[in-house]
C-alpha cells in the first residue's frame, strides 16, 4: 500500500536552468490545488541535509514564472554523496513530516533522489531541468528552448560584425557531452560548420569545409563548436590551426559561456514547467515514485530515474543533413 502525501518538498539542484523557477510554482500551486502543504528546501541536497526547508504556498511563488535562475538557490553538495549525509537528510525530512520529494535537476540530481529512495523508501519524482537537453525520457528538458533563442541571438550579432569585417568566428556553445545546443543553433544562425562530440569532422575536413566556403564567394563564415567536441583540445586551438594552415582568414573565438543559462525562459518553457509541476505532484499523489517526467510526443509521460540516467540521448540524423545541405 502507497504511503498518503499529507506534505512534499521541492529542491533544485545542479547547473541552474531557465525555466525551474517556473516548475517550482507549479509544484507549489499543485500541491495548493489538491490541498497538500509544500516546503522549498534552499540549496539543493545541501538544503535537505541542513534542514533548511521554507514553507510555501500559491502567492509565496507569484511573480516567478518569468524569472530565470532559481529561487530555492542550487548547490552540487559533497555530502550528499555519502550514506552519512544522505541519513541525516532523511531524518531532517523525517523530523519536518515531509512525505515525498520532487526533485528539479540532470542526471546528478535524479541520481541522488535515485540512492535516496531506495535507501529509505521515500518517494521522489524528478523534474529534468538542463539546457543541454542530454537526458532521455523527454524530447525537451526545461531550460533548453530558452538556450537556443539566447544562442540564436547572440550569434546573430557576431554575424554581423564577422560581415563587416570579413572574418570567421569560432562560437562555442555548451554541450559537454552532446550537442543538440550546437546542431540546433548552428541551423538556425546559419553556420558554416557545426563541430559536435557525435561526430568527428577533423581538422583536414574542417579546413577543406571553409577554403570551399570561400571560393563559392563567401567572405565570412561562423563554426558553432559545442564545447565537447573531440577535434581539438579546445576551441582556441582550432583557431591556432586554421591561423597556420589558412592564409586570408582573419580568425575571433566567443566562448558563450554561462550567458546561456540566464535570461527570461520562453513561453515553451514556462508551458513546460508548468506541465511537469503537476504531474510530478499528482504522479507522487498517485502512489508512484523514482520516475522522471517528460515530454514524449506532446504528452507527460514518465520515465523510470535509472533510464533517464543510464540513457543516452541521440543526435538527430535528419539536422546533420539538414546543416550540410544548407551551408553549401
Amino acid at each position: 500500500m502507497s504511503k498518503v502525501i499529507k506534505k512534499l518538498a521541492v529542491l533544485t539542484s545542479g547547473g541552474d536552468a531557465p525555466g525551474m523557477n517556473a516548475a517550482i510554482r507549479s509544484v507549489v500551486r499543485t500541491c495548493a490545488y489538491h490541498n497538500i502543504e509544500c516546503v522549498g528546501v534552499q540549496r539543493g541536497y545541501e538544503g535537505l541535509i541542513d534542514g533548511d526547508f521554507k514553507v510555501m504556498d500559491a502567492r509565496s511563488v507569484r511573480g516567478i514564472i518569468n524569472k530565470g535562475g532559481t529561487i530555492l538557490k542550487s548547490a552540487r553538495s559533497a555530502e550528499f554523496r555519502t550514506k552519512e549525509g544522505r541519513q541525516k537528510a532523511f531524518e531532517m525530512i523525517s523530523k519536518a513530516n515531509i512525505d515525498g520529494l520532487v526533485a528539479i535537476g540532470g542526471d546528478g540530481t535524479f541520481t541522488g533522489a535515485m540512492i535516496f529512495n531506495e535507501e529509505f523508501d521515500f518517494p521522489v519524482m524528478g523534474i529534468p531541468g538542463t539546457i543541454d537537453n542530454d537526458i532521455v525520457g523527454t524530447t525537451h528538458t526545461l531550460g533548453f528552448d530558452t538556450a537556443l533563442n539566447t544562442v540564436v541571438d547572440a550569434i546573430d550579432k557576431i554575424r554581423d560584425t564577422a560581415s563587416s569585417h570579413d572574418r570567421l568566428f569560432f562560437i562555442e556553445v555548451m554541450g559537454r557531452d552532446v550537442g543538440h545546443i550546437a546542431l540546433n543553433v548552428g541551423i538556425a544562425g546559419g553556420a558554416e560548420e557545426i563541430l559536435i562530440p557525435e561526430e568527428d569532422l577533423g581538422l583536414d575536413r574542417l579546413v577543406e569545409s571553409l577554403n570551399r566556403s570561400r571560393k563559392s564567394g563567401k567572405t565570412s563564415s561562423i563554426v558553432v563548436v559545442a564545447e565537447g567536441d573531440k577535434i581539438g583540445k579546445n576551441i582556441f586551438e582550432l583557431k591556432d590551426y586554421v591561423d597556420q594552415n589558412m592564409e586570408g582568414y582573419d580568425v575571433r573565438v566567443s566562448v558563450l559561456g554561462h550567458m546561456q543559462r540566464g535570461g527570461a525562459p520562453s513561453c515553451f518553457d514556462r508551458v513546460l514547467a508548468s506541465r511537469m509541476g503537476v504531474k510530478a505532484v499528482e504522479s507522487l499523489l498517485e502512489g508512484k515514485s523514482n520516475y522522471m517526467v517528460g515530454l514524449i510526443n506532446s504528452k507527460m509521460e514518465l520515465t523510470p530515474l535509472e533510464k533517464a540516467i543510464k540513457g543516452k540521448t541521440k543526435i538527430n540524423l535528419e539536422l546533420l543533413r539538414v546543416s550540410d545541405i544548407m551551408s553549401i
